[in-house]
């Protein structure tokens, strides 16, 4: 029935599309299997992709030719740029996005795909070979055999969803978890751990009386999520609306405290620290009166919303009853409650930085199996395993990003650097390096790099060189060119900035708080004529790199010194047992996780200077 896959994907969640997508479009030939083929890319939790540091990491698996940034686009309902008060190392696009259409469109884009084949059934176990996973065994008894295996399995394994005093088996909400693969991998020898997450209740918007919300619209001049000129920007768009909880909500909610699942100690599994429940806010935060909460719409075409900031596993009358004491909720209907849901992960120190497992060669992890929490983690994950098991089956050296090169390196380094205990999320202040990886330079980080490996097209390459070209000349423009107090004073005034008395060149004028680009247009003939040549894009790359330049500048020297340990390597069968002078602690850090290069060695939590000193003295460093 089937022949060999090059690349076999277990599992068809975010992780999983991604994975599958770029496998084929280096070349695999790929077999996406789901136990669920109208779930495809579902969005689980919140109708919603980026936000702050999530929308860099879209933007980046964009830059490496994945497709989660153009399906964000294409089935957008609203578009904001987060953080545009701060520094440009903050801003974070971030779409609302209708669900079905979400799902509908990536689909659409695999099944457009060559290379991915489908197939819908569980899947139990794994064929084993030596130390080499060779294929599937499906819940039906089907073997299939593959080069090299993905696991993308979300909360599906062994999965637990839990409303109040009840339990059902399921890795979502109307659809049965996955069993088998845990207590294979086990008796394998791997660890494993129980992690939870949750969602809140949907609610029937035709119910609510938004003129008691505060309403959110999105930016005035929509950007988009993709390089490509594949799609465009929003022309239309949705709102969503703020809510907020008062001591009456909590008050009901706090009713039903005992026969909560989390504070009865019948979920063992950690959820995640910064996106924790209703129940756990109220608790934490006893001395907050209320707390916001984001009624955001699910899709152009239907009444559901999705109460963001509700996340709950109360009991579902306790849920209903404090949600009519909200504000605009009075008379609501509920279309599901809320659910916390629990399942296995594998802690990620099991893994190499490629994601391929230590244990068992050609068997890769991606995901929320490795402890991650959200759709954009796991997307940059799968894109990454995607492209390595490929390179893996051809037998060529993997792909792995370092921490000044994206966010997506970071999110790797730490997991299988430091490991996880509870749901990793990506933050900024997780990237040390944050003023390189914004969200406006994905592409020049990183296109040249995936088209070189056959992802990225010809076509993209080609516009990344020409906005690299366009930037560069206007930043020239502006160090060369001076301007005249006439021509820029009026604008000045207007943002409250001394004004200048004498020609200056309009790079130091730039420089200043403020002042942007389109404002030396405004008295400025000669500057207007060359300025109105460029793309929005363009002329906002250009004015971030000259306003941060001494920033920029100043982080690449720390990258680059940093870097010199990156390029020390280590090998994969390195004996440390050999080096007698490490501590007991460093020692055993090292066996088990195995860094790759010093600089990984390093940043393993509790190694201490003088162990790595050690390392460098027996390399000869």
């Amino acid at each position: 029935m089937f022949s060999e896959y090059d690349i076999i994907v277990v599992g068809a969640g975010h992780a999983g599309c991604e994975a599958a997508a770029s496998a084929a479009n280096m070349g695999s030939r790929v077999l996406l299997v789901t136990m669920n083929m109208q779930t495809i890319a579902q969005m689980s939790c919140n109708p919603a992709m980026g936000g702050i540091a999530k929308g860099q990491i879209v933007r980046e698996i964009d830059a490496l030719g994945g497709y989660s940034g153009i399906v964000s686009d294409r089935s957008a309902v609203q578009f904001r740029m987060l953080n545009r008060s701060k520094g440009a190392a903050m801003w974070s696009p971030r779409t609302q996005n209708d669900r079905m259409l979400f799902a509908q469109e990536w689909r659409l884009m695999l099944e457009r795909t060559p290379n991915v084949d489908f197939f819908q059934d569980m899947v139990k176990g794994l064929l084993i070979e030596g130390e080499k996973c060779c294929g599937i065994i499906t819940g039906m008894g089907i073997e299939i055999k593959a080069k090299a295996v993905i696991l993308t399995n979300g909360t599906f394994l062994n999965g637990i969803i839990h409303i109040g005093e009840k339990q059902f088996g399921g890795g979502r909400t109307g659809e049965k978890s996955s069993t088998g693969i845990t207590e294979q991998l086990v008796q394998l020898g791997f660890e494993s751990g129980r992690m939870k997450t949750g969602t809140p209740p949907r609610i029937d918007g035709r119910s609510l009386d938004y003129s008691k919300m505060e309403i959110q619209e999105g930016d005035a001049s929509p950007g988009k999520f993709s390089y490509s000129e594949e799609t465009k920007p929003l022309q239309r768009q949705m709102p969503c609306y703020l809510a907020y909880t008062n001591d009456a909500v909590h008050d009901i909610l706090k009713t039903g405290f005992e026969k909560s699942p989390m504070f009865a100690g019948r979920i063992k599994g950690l959820g995640p620290r910064y996106c924790p429940s209703i129940e756990d806010k109220i608790t934490r935060f006893a001395d907050r009166t209320r707390h916001q909460l984001f009624v955001e719409p699910e899709g152009w075409e239907t009444v559901e919303v999705y109460l963001n900031g509700f996340s709950t596993s109360l009991p579902e009358t306790t849920q209903y009853q404090a949600l009519t004491m909200i504000p605009g909720f009075e008379k609501c209907k509920m279309f599901r409650p809320g659910y916390a849901i629990e399942y296995d992960y594998f802690p990620p120190q099991q893994l190499k930085l490629n994601l391929e497992t230590k244990l068992i060669n050609h068997l890769f992890f991606a995901g929320q199996i490795n402890g991650t929490t959200g759709y954009e983690e796991a997307g940059c994950q799968g894109i990454m395993a995607g492209m390595n098991a490929h390179l893996k089956v051809n037998e060529k050296e993997p792909f792995i990003l370092g921490r000044s090169e994206a966010y997506i390196g970071v999110l790797i380094d730490d997991l299988v650097t430091k490991g996880t205990d509870e749901p990793y999320r990506m933050f900024t202040s997780r990237a040390e390096y944050r003023i390189l990886l914004r969200q406006d330079n994905a592409d020049i980080r990183l296109t040249l790099k995936s088209h070189e490996m056959g992802l990225a097209s010809e076509a993209r390459l080609q516009r990344v060189k020409r906005k690299t070209a366009e930037t560069e000349q206007i930043i020239q423009y502006f160090k060369t060119e001076s301007i005249e107090p006439e021509e820029i004073n009026e604008s000045l005034d207007t943002i409250g900035s001394t004004r200048i008395t004498q020609k200056v060149k309009m790079f130091g004028v730039l420089t200043r708080p403020q002042i942007t680009i389109l404002d030396f247009a405004i008295h400025n003939e000669r500057a207007r004529e060359f300025i109105m040549k460029y793309d929005t894009e363009v002329l906002e790359e250009a004015e971030i790199l000259m306003k941060y330049e001494g920033y920029i500048v100043k982080e690449h020297e720390v990258a680059e010194k940093i870097l010199r340990l990156e390029n020390i390597q280590l090998a994969e069968d390195f004996n440390y047992s050999q080096l007698t002078s490490l501590s007991n602690e460093a020692r055993e850090k090292f066996i088990k996780i195995k860094p790759r290069t010093i600089g990984q060695a390093a940043r393993i939590s509790g190694i201490a200077p003088s162990d790595i000193s050690i390392l460098m003295v027996y390399l000869g460093r």
